[in-house]
């Protein structure tokens, strides 16, 4: 089928420089583009969180989870009850 499209001036002297560069007719551009414009756009691929882990056995020292907490949150209005044992800030 033929048709008139309104290119503006710049937009057609560049695909008319990429055809010549590439060796192809404008018909084929105009075809091309409009074909992937066509397309339905791939799905958003779903996020995946790559694995992740530490070599050892973990938490290591005296100290249990509470006191951690204890350090994470000093300062920031969470309520300090005392430690047993003071946690060793090195």
């Amino acid at each position: 089928m033929k048709t008139t499209v309104e290119i503006p001036d710049p937009l057609f002297r560049r695909a008319k420089k990429h055809c010549a560069d590439k060796g192809i007719p404008l018909r084929t551009l105009i075809e091309d583009g409009l074909r992937r414009a066509l397309e339905p756009s791939p799905a958003a691929r779903r996020f995946r969180l790559k694995p992740f882990g530490f070599r050892g056995r973990g938490l290591a020292g005296p100290f249990d989870w509470s006191q951690v907490r204890e350090i994470i949150y000093e300062g920031r209005g969470g309520v300090r009850e005392p430690a047993e044992e003071p946690l060793d800030r090195r």
